[in-house]
């Protein structure tokens, strides 16, 4: 990194990303953008030209050669500087854009820079917050303890005596940054122009980019979502977020409380706290679920470093400079194409990707179903907490880039997330899943939720065609019971709600028949009973009985598996059913289906008279 560069730019008042305000400041300063073209551009052209010419001779066709040259690619933004390693990991998540064997090797750009001069960072401690190190601090350690493309980390003790890990960012940083987003913003642009085979819009995918850069860049944003993590999972005894000090943090300087913690991938380290390194990453999926599919805020960049072990049996959340965003509805969609997936219905599973923006209304889905289904059969058929979430997305990866896909900014993160999350899980256990893990909240927020658009997706799941899949019930119960946070009122009264929706109907006369079959299962041993204690010259001709004959409602095979599920769930009380019982008594369909018992049973009757007194054998 060049540290001759001023911060001219904040100077300028450009405080967020606008490319027309960043092209008016540059091209009233050519001299600095001139500068920047002259280090950056000669070693992108001479990559261009190789690559072209291993085109042209049809050595590209070669893996090793297509590899070594997107190794090159990784080592030369590293080289160019942060706004290109940001870059590269931008497109590490994009398999719409680039091919799947760069998609691999840009996974592995790392964002660990040699830390600058810690005089340097002392000066802009005190330029930022206007007042001198010893005014802040009572110590602070000079050489920092850890250093990333944007700033680095120093130990320090306040005046209250509290320990603190103090960021500063690097000096001339948003100069930098700035000046190669126009630069590479200016190449997209030329691209889009004259290169078409290029479908995705890279212009806007550089916005995006800038967009996030200039809001990690902003440590007073890191502070504010850094509190908006911590009171969303206040209610989490499992969860810690370091608290931030205001009073010392401004837009270049972030100050917040010393951890003392291990990172998830040192096992060793991590056992000798007395904690189960398998139960550190249970907590990470968990609330990596909480975040995408509950709160809609999630942390995009949960690399080895941002998550610590504590002694307590914490997970620790770091750096809050990389936070998305999910709708609702997004969220709604997601669980839908989970669905989708797991019932095979790949017809609708590529209309969930029009839905949620992966797809244009436009585009002839016809043969892109097929496309899925070669992607996901085989792993369906192994069950979901079999499947492996790195080879289906790479999978994915050829399809996106074969089809007109274009990923939505928050997706790329999800998929950038999970896959950083599942890496650091494999680092614990080589059989992991996180598929698998992950299978057990869908099926809990299935269950639970009110939304319509998942109380559909409930039912959708639950039936094939008309026919309920009480195997599928069963599974998803089971799954949903595997959750600790399982709210298992809430969870009874969707199952209420979907016995009594309109679609509830196959259901309904699923338990009607047992009902019936239980009532004059009952009446026959009555019969029976009383038939023992008759004359010899009036007895009925009645067959032994085989069987013993249980509870009227728990005999009914659906209760039973029902009953024998929710049994296992912590909380479990007799209590939660007779609670509901007003309700079921008084729900409408009740009625209709008491009446419909009434016939049936009735009709067994007159089927059972007629067959005594014709003398047959009952």
């Amino acid at each position: 990194m060049n540290e001759d560069y001023t911060d001219f730019i904040e100077a300028s008042g450009l405080l967020k990303y606008d490319p027309e305000i960043i092209s008016k400041i540059y091209q009233k300063n050519p001299s600095r953008l001139f500068k920047r073209l002259w280090q950056t551009l000669i070693p992108i052209f001479l990559y261009i030209i190789s690559v072209g010419w291993d085109k042209l001779t049809g050595q590209l066709k070669k893996e090793s050669k297509a590899r070594f040259r997107a190794k090159q690619l990784t080592n030369l933004l590293v080289e160019l500087g942060p706004a290109f390693v940001k870059a590269g990991q931008a497109l590490s998540t994009r398999p719409d854009i680039i091919p799947v064997i760069l998609l691999e090797e840009l996974s592995e750009l790392q964002d660990q820079l040699p830390g600058f001069d810690g005089n340097k960072a002392m000066e802009l401690i005190e330029e930022d917050l206007n007042k001198k190190i010893n005014e802040i601090f009572l110590t602070i350690d000079k050489d920092p303890i850890s250093a990333a493309s944007l700033g680095q980390v120093h130990k320090g003790v306040l005046k209250n005596k509290e320990i603190v890990a103090v960021k500063v960012q690097r000096p001339g940083l948003r100069e930098q940054i700035t000046l190669d987003l126009y630069i590479v913003r200016n190449i997209a642009n030329w691209l889009k122009n004259n290169i078409g085979f290029i479908r995705s819009d890279l212009v806007a995918l550089i916005d995006e980019l800038g967009k996030r850069v200039f809001e990690e860049m902003d440590y007073l944003n890191e502070a504010e979502n850094a509190e908006k993590f911590r009171n969303l999972h206040l209610h989490n005894s499992k969860i810690a977020v370091p608290k931030i000090y205001k009073e010392t943090t401004s837009r270049r300087v972030l100050t917040m409380e010393w951890i003392d913690g291990t990172k998830l991938t040192n096992l060793e380290g991590v056992k000798n706290l007395g904690i189960d390194p398998d139960k550190m990453i249970e907590i990470g999926v968990q609330c990596s679920l909480e975040q995408l599919l509950e709160h809609g805020f999630f942390h995009a960049d949960p690399h080895p470093g941002n998550l610590l072990a504590l002694k307590d049996g914490r997970l620790c959340y770091l750096d809050f400079g990389m936070m998305s965003e999910v709708s609702r509805s997004s969220r709604s969609g997601l669980i839908q194409a989970v669905v989708h997936l797991v019932n095979k219905n790949f017809d609708k599973l590529s209309q969930d990707f029009v839905k949620l923006g992966f797809l244009s209304k436009e585009v002839n889905l016809e043969p892109i179903v097929p496309a899925f289904q070669d992607v996901f059969v085989n792993a369906v058929e192994l069950g979901v907490s079999k499947m492996d979430f790195k080879s289906v997305t790479d999978d994915m990866s050829g399809v996106m880039y074969k089809f007109p896909f274009q990923l939505p900014p928050y997706y790329a993160l999800i998929i950038r997330s999970l896959l950083t999350l599942e890496g650091i899980a494999l680092s614990v256990d080589p059989d992991f899943k996180i598929l698998g893990a992950a299978y057990p909240y869908f099926a809990r927020r299935l269950m639970e939720d009110p939304d319509p658009q998942l109380r559909e997706s409930l039912k959708e799941m639950l039936f094939d065609k008309k026919q309920f899949k009480w195997d599928r019930l069963e599974d998803l119960l089971s799954n949903a019971a595997k959750q600790t946070n399982l709210d298992l009122e809430k969870l009874l009264d969707e199952v209420i709600n979907l016995l009594f929706s309109p679609k509830g109907g196959f259901l309904r006369d699923e338990i009607i028949n047992g009902l019936t079959i239980q009532i004059d299962l009952i009446g026959l041993k009555l019969l029976k009973s009383v038939n023992n204690f008759l004359p010899k010259s009036i007895k009925l001709n009645v067959a032994k009985e085989d069987n013993n004959i249980n509870d009227l409602i728990l005999s009914i095979e659906p209760f039973k598996n029902f009953l024998e599920i929710i049994q296992k769930i912590p909380g479990y009380s007799i209590d939660i059913f007779l609670k509901r019982m007003p309700r079921l008594i008084n729900e409408p369909y009740t009625k209709e289906m008491s009446f419909k018992i009434a016939k049936k049973v009735t009709e067994k009757g007159v089927v059972r008279l007629v067959k005594i007194a014709a003398g047959s054998t009952i």
